[in-house]
């Protein structure tokens, strides 16, 4: 191991030090690359001379590149002599891949067959394109013609939705490859269209390489002679614009054997899941305009660089706004008000956007048509009622995707499946295609677990115009009161009044809507609801008054005997619920976080009802009986603080979401042995005995796979001879004053199979004194070494350990060879270790344990009064398994708290590489006099890594700080800088 890791140094250290000479053989190619840039310039300045003569396409670019590497340079030699706080090693990666890329401009610039081409000959029919290009706009072009240039990609997917620039990104792909001479002039471009006729599309190819194909109706023949013909041609490109329905490319004559005759071909669609079928090996997806591009490009079409009055400018940014960033949209606006300088007109024009950017007859006749037809394409009805629900939503939201689907489940909107697990399966995949078409975009910055949707503004709007004779959409527009009597039309099917500022129902009293089927009032402070309301909505299928401040549901919904769906989730006030007994539809029930203190009367009776959420309310008990009549439930929740009748629960056999607590190991038992042999929960918040701190729960869904041991939960006396059952997909366990024995793993022999096991939490345990125990015998270790896999630890995430007061240590040898092994597997996934006031533990990761790290993000030692080393020798057979004075490699280490240690002496005999680095807190360690972090020289002096943001001392160790020592010189006011004391 020692001689492994010395060689490691080694290397380390010749990639530090060998940084100059490598900057020095990179500045002799750039400057012979300058060179062949200069001959170049001269040469075609000579040759563009002569009339008809242009530069080829392919030049340009190389000389964009050339110009493009000597700037990096520039940026690499100041980073090299300016002492930056970049590593070497990475510098020396940076000068390595820099050296090949100079080597391939060099081989590339020799242009063999010329640096020009006779444009007379080269020019042909062209589409007429923008002239203004932005930003994205350019890159998505240089990002194409990469692709056509290079030999790894043959075929090219851009997608994106109606009107966003695709087949105007690809004409101007078109144009340029007209000016070249590299595929001889054969670039063919056809428009599919949404109605495929392959007959129709090979009569066109064979048109466009002169290829009669009259005599021949057989579509087999067809495309075995149009392939032929395009094997005379060699080298291609083909563009098909405008596909919705992908097809085998052997029907047109392309097999995969053209591209080693250089073919290449680029498909337009609003949809990847075609680009993906029609055998594209790279996708592009075309984005909208950021805000300031697409107010150049307005701004572009409307004035051409003329300035407006500021006043009319003002107003004229509020219009582009409506435009949200489509450059369809921009373009067909601006062009609707070129030449208009009346204030009046432009308020007025914003006017009729404010409801909806359909409203203006410009946008109607261009815009609308064109984002229809990809909702029309959703053949299956089932996305299209999925598509329009989103628009329920208010602007710009994003949505959960898991929220989104138990609407969807509410609402009845999809296929029917047996169970909860199949119905989001079938959700996530509608969502996914509904994505896949542009209809919806996926929110990558969304702090929800399972990511969210979005919808597209201009798209909202076309299904808005789709549903607005059956639904009333006023949803996140600041409402203070409910819409007037006369909006409530009888036709109503839909009515969102969702993430208002409602309080009451001033306005309506009893409106006549019998079609209702959904009304959606969450996220309002409505603090009370007339009884006569829903005395004329008898139709109701869902209710949502979630995150409300209601008190009293009016008496009147126990008549709505249509409900599917009752979501009074999070109504924090709400104390009373009217009986439900004559509701016999309802299959959703959300009575969880609220104020309510008994299961209301009636909810026995429900037979249909699949989810029932309590947790967070004040019931404390469930009537005898109740649950045995709900034998269909899929989905459970109750309160911690409820006496859970575990025979009930257990006859539960529909049951695939729980959350709630077992009083004892005994009645935990009992549910696990109650469980199908198939019949794996797919999320469950488990909680035996008493819990004694908080842990998080999450109001708006249950995601976890997560088992908590409380108080006594497993002393002997407890749990008696039952033994201890845990599901084998088990994602997160808690521990708290629970009775653990020495060894987690004495207590749980069943965790050498619970592979899924992420994150590990024990608190308060006055047992415990290891995690594992290893006997490393010689007749014993070959087996360790190949079954290291099933050592759950292997991929544990996080491991939090706090207030054990006899535990020494995470893994105890009890028997030790020689020599020790690596002990290869535990911990090697961990990203988190924090241990926390363990008053016995000396030593924390032996080194031998150490390479194993090397996924650790964040390491934390607080409180821990015995603490003398953080890394240590492996202390076996009485003396050192590894040497003191090697380095240590945590690579991905970012966070490192070392607190309240008054005994921690060394924080590791060696040297510790951590390039990945942001934050080091030390307090109150006086007793150390070394800090290990080794800094990688540049230019002879220690450099921090780009990634170190800073190091947090108390004020009153400042000469402590500055009497620590050093193994590289100059350390201490490297590092001073970014030193902040508190």
């Amino acid at each position: 191991m020692s001689d492994m890791l010395a060689n490691f140094a080694v290397n380390v250290a010749s990639d530090y030090y060998n940084l100059e000479k490598k900057m020095q053989n990179l500045k002799r190619k750039l400057e012979l690359l300058n060179c062949q840039e200069a001959d170049m310039v001269a040469r075609l300045r000579e040759e563009e001379c002569h009339p008809g003569k242009r530069r080829k396409s392919v030049v340009k670019y190389w000389l964009s590149d050339v110009a493009s590497k000597q700037k990096e340079f520039e940026s690499l030699e100041t980073s090299v002599n300016q002492n930056s706080r970049i590593s070497r090693v990475t510098l020396a990666k940076c000068a390595d891949k820099m050296i090949e890329e100079v080597t391939g401009l060099l081989d590339e610039g020799i242009f063999s067959g010329g640096v020009v081409q006779d444009v007379s000959e080269t020019i042909e029919e062209k589409f007429v394109t923008v002239e203004w290009k932005g930003q994205a706009f350019k890159e998505n072009l240089e990002t194409v013609w990469t692709c056509l240039l290079g030999n790894e990609v043959s075929s090219i997917g851009v997608y994106g939705m109606g009107g966003v620039g695709k087949t105007t990104l690809v004409q101007c792909i078109y144009n340029e490859l007209k000016n070249e001479t590299m595929f001889s002039g054969n670039i063919f471009w056809f428009t599919v269209s949404q109605d495929l006729n392959i007959h129709k599309l090979q009569n066109d190819i064979g048109k466009a390489l002169n290829l009669d194909l009259s005599g021949e109706d057989d579509e087999h023949k067809r495309a075995a002679k149009l392939g032929r013909a395009l094997e005379r041609k060699k080298r291609f490109v083909l563009m098909l614009d405008d596909v919705w329905t992908p097809f085998s490319l052997q029907k047109i004559g392309i097999s995969p054997s053209l591209s080693t005759y250089g073919f290449k071909m680029i498909v337009i669609s609003r949809s990847r899941e075609v680009c993906q079928q029609m055998e594209c090996q790279k996708h592009l997806k075309v984005e909208a305009l950021s805000e300031e591009e697409a107010w150049k490009l307005f701004m572009n079409k409307l004035s051409y660089g003329i300035r407006l009055p500021p006043k009319v400018e003002e107003i004229a940014k509020k219009v582009a706004k409506k435009c949200a960033r489509l450059p369809l949209a921009i373009v067909t606006m601006a062009g609707s008000l070129r030449g208009v300088i009346d204030i009046h007109e432009w308020r007025d024009a914003l006017e009729e956007l404010k409801e909806s950017c359909m409203g203006r007859d410009v946008m109607e006749n261009e815009v609308f048509p064109i984002l229809l037809c990809s909702f029309n394409r959703l053949r299956d009805p089932v996305l299209k009622r999925c598509f329009l629900y989103c628009s329920l939503y208010p602007e710009d939201h994003s949505i959960q995707r898991h929220k989104l689907i138990t609407n969807f489940i509410s609402e009845e909107l999809m296929e029917r499946r047996t169970s909860r697990q199949a119905y989001f399966d079938q959700g996530h995949k509608i969502l996914n295609k509904l994505e896949n078409v542009c209809l919806l975009e996926r929110c990558e910055e969304s702090h929800y677990e399972d990511g969210g949707v979005k919808m597209h503004d201009l798209i909202r709007d076309m299904a808005l115009k789709i549903t607005k004779d059956n639904c009333m959409v006023k949803a996140g527009l600041q409402l203070k009161e409910i819409p007037e009597e006369q909006e409530w039309k009888e036709d109503l099917d839909k009515v969102s009044l969702m993430r208002n500022n409602i309080e009451g129902f001033l306005s309506v009293t009893s409106p006549r809507c019998p079609k209702l089927s959904t009304l959606l009032l969450s996220s309002n402070p409505l603090k009370s609801i007339p009884d006569s309301i829903f005395l004329q909505m008898r139709g109701l299928h869902v209710l949502d008054l979630s995150y409300t401040l209601i008190e009293y549901l009016p008496s009147s919904i126990s008549d709505l005997e249509e409900l599917n769906a009752l979501l009074l989730g999070c109504c924090w006030k709400l104390m009373f619920v009217p009986p439900l007994g004559n509701l016999k539809a309802l299959k959703e029930l959300d009575l969880s976080y609220t104020d309510i203190k008994e299961i209301p009367q009636g909810v026995g009776s429900l037979t249909n009802l699949k989810c029932l959420d309590t947790v967070g309310s004040h019931i404390e008990t469930i009537p005898t009986g109740i649950l045995l009549g709900l034998s269909l439930l899929q989905h459970l929740t109750l309160p911690t603080w409820m006496t859970i009748p575990i025979e009930e629960v257990a006859g539960l056999k529909q049951l695939e979401e729980f959350q709630g607590k077992f009083r004892s190991m005994h009645d935990f038992n009992i549910f696990m042995k109650s469980r199908p042999s198939d019949g794996l929960l797919s999320f469950y918040d488990i909680q035996i005995g008493d819990r004694c701190s908080y842990s998080y729960r999450n109001p708006e869904r249950l995601a976890f796979k997560l088992v908590s041991f409380g108080k006594d939960s497993l002393k002997k006396g407890e749990r008696g001879k039952d033994e201890i059952m845990l599901p084998r997909d088990i994602e997160y366990l808690r521990f708290d004053q629970c009775g653990l024995s020495s060894c987690l793993f004495d207590d749980f022999q069943q965790l050498n199979n619970a592979t899924e096991l992420k994150h590990c939490y024990i608190e308060k345990e006055d047992g415990i004194e290891c995690i594992l125990k290893l006997s490393l015998e010689k007749e014993l270790m070959a087996e360790v070494e190949q079954q290291f896999y099933l050592i759950p630890l292997h991929y544990l995430e996080s491991l939090h350990l706090q207030d054990l007061q006899n535990f020494f240590a995470l893994i105890k040898w009890e028997v030790a060879p020689a020599v020790a092994p690596s002990p290869h597997g535990p911990f090697s996934h961990l990203q988190r270790l924090e241990v926390v006031n363990c008053s016995k533990i000396k030593k924390l990761l032996p080194r031998s344990l150490v390479q194993n790290l090397h996924n650790l993000n964040v390491l934390k030692v607080d409180s821990c009064k015995e603490m003398e080393e953080i890394i240590g020798d492996d202390e076996i057979g009485g003396g050192l398994g590894a040497e003191s004075n090697t380095i240590v490699t945590l690579p991905r280490l970012k966070i490192l708290y070392l607190i309240r240690l008054p005994k921690l002496e060394s924080i590791c005999k060696g040297s510790i590489i951590c390039d990945s680095i942001e934050e080091i807190d030390i307090e109150y360690i006086t007793k150390v006099r070394k800090v290990p972090l080794f800094l990688p020289p540049l230019n002879g002096k220690p450099s921090l890594p780009p990634s170190f943001k800073n190091i947090v001392l108390w004020k009153e160790e400042k000469g402590w700080w500055e009497s620590l020592e050093w193994d590289q010189p100059n350390a201490n006011s490297v590092l001073q800088p970014f030193v902040h004391y508190i």
